[in-house]
């Protein structure tokens, strides 16, 4: 057997790993008495639409087509819906040919790695980063470069990112707005990030490739993150509808490959081969053709940005030090001690549950999902303040 494959099996992630154990803690105290903010998992509801267009798809079409393969990239009109739907939002031009259709943002990541990388090459990231990041570049047979951003906000820090940059770098994948800090991208660092990125491919002779990973695309509580194409003709979109459309259950997105990247026939080719190689070929069909009724829907995310401002404010007030987000749903809250991973542990004997940062790439923090019920963070609150009495002590 495959040794890497069962180790990866026997060591889940710190995110899935903190999650079960919050089972077991429900199990025995009740769900109301564990304070569980480990996994980004939608709260709201999906939009009407959702339900409506699955219901009407059932009473309406054929079953033996309605769940039949599609074309292994994704059916037509699905991805031509969706490249209409770029075009209007963002101004960007996209055709259905642009359009890979997938099992979410891990496919999209997975597949878009597979068809970019050769063994050795190095792909960069910013941390904090997603933790199975990790995973998805060695599965591609590339390295992991990491680069810092700078806190407390976690902004770009592009001196680093431009001394990252070496003759191996394929890619540079970001995630705005940020899985774990909420931090969004300016249209002044897209700016700059194109410049750089332009100026490095130009030194080296070939393409660096950015790597966009937007799930929490639709997450945002003032302005949006600029779409990257309009500032860097060299990127790639991976898409999800998890959290815009609070379905990740379902595992549906796509990945985008503009006109303006370099090769881009060639590189969307490497996709579709990439897919085939991994056996992501023909995403489920019926989210694809749900999703093609819902295409510029969201969910209701003022529930999400109630929750933030309560959970923000109130933990700044009992001393915490806490990243205020911009985007997606999550509190990354500095440790009291300097270690995260200590903070964590302490914070079990409240029955709150939060990951450490060390699974993201930086030390010392840890991060809080708020994508819960708003009573559940109005109950928690005492157990914040009588964990931090303790490191007052």
């Amino acid at each position: 057997m495959n040794a890497k494959m069962t180790s990866l099996g026997k060591s889940p992630s710190k995110i899935r790993e903190i999650f079960e154990y919050s089972r077991g803690r429900k199990q025995l105290l009740g769900e109301e008495n564990v304070f569980d903010f480990s996994l980004g998992n939608p709260s709201i509801p999906a939009p009407a639409s959702v339900n409506n267009a699955i219901e009407e798809l059932i009473a309406e079409r054929d079953s033996v087509s309605l769940h039949g393969y599609t074309s292994a990239q994704g059916d037509l009109g699905v991805r031509k819906a969706i490249a209409d739907s770029i075009e209007k939002r963002f101004g960007t031009p996209a055709s259905s040919d642009d359009i890979y259709m997938t099992c979410g943002a891990a496919a999209s990541l997975t597949i878009t790695l597979k068809a970019l990388c050769e063994s050795g090459d190095e792909v960069m990231v910013l941390s904090p980063y997603f933790p199975e990041y990790s995973v998805f570049i060695e599965n591609a047979g590339a390295v992991k470069k990491t680069v810092p951003t700078l806190p407390p906000d976690f902004t770009l820090d592009f001196a680093a990112l431009e001394s990252a940059i070496s003759e191996k770098t394929v890619a540079l994948l970001i995630n705005f707005p940020n899985n774990p800090t909420g931090a969004t991208l300016s249209a002044a660092e897209a700016e700059k990030l194109g410049e750089l990125l332009r100026a490095k491919s130009y030194e080296l002779h070939r393409p660096i490739y950015l790597i966009c990973d937007e799930p929490y695309r639709e997450l945002s509580y003032g302005e949006p993150s600029p779409f990257m194409p309009n500032y860097y003709a060299n990127t790639i979109i991976d898409y999800s509808f998890s959290k815009s459309l609070s379905v990740p259950g379902e595992r549906i997105g796509y990945i985008f490959v503009p006109s303006s990247v370099q090769d881009g026939r060639d590189i969307y080719a490497a996709v579709c081969g990439a897919g085939r190689s991994m056996g992501y070929v023909c995403a489920p069909s019926l989210m694809q053709y749900a999703v093609k009724e819902c295409v510029y829907d969201t969910s209701d995310i003022s529930a999400y940005d109630k929750n933030r401002t309560l959970f923000y404010s109130e933990l700044v007030k009992m001393g915490y030090t806490v990243t205020k987000p911009n985007g997606a749903f999550y509190l990354f809250v500095k440790s009291p001690s300097g270690d995260g991973n200590e903070f964590c542990e302490r914070a079990k004997k409240y029955e709150i549950l939060m990951v450490p940062s060390d699974s993201f790439g930086i030390e010392g923090y840890a991060r809080i999902a708020y994508c819960v019920k708003y009573e559940m963070i109005e109950k928690s609150l005492p157990a914040f303040a009588a964990l931090m009495e303790e490191y007052k002590k």
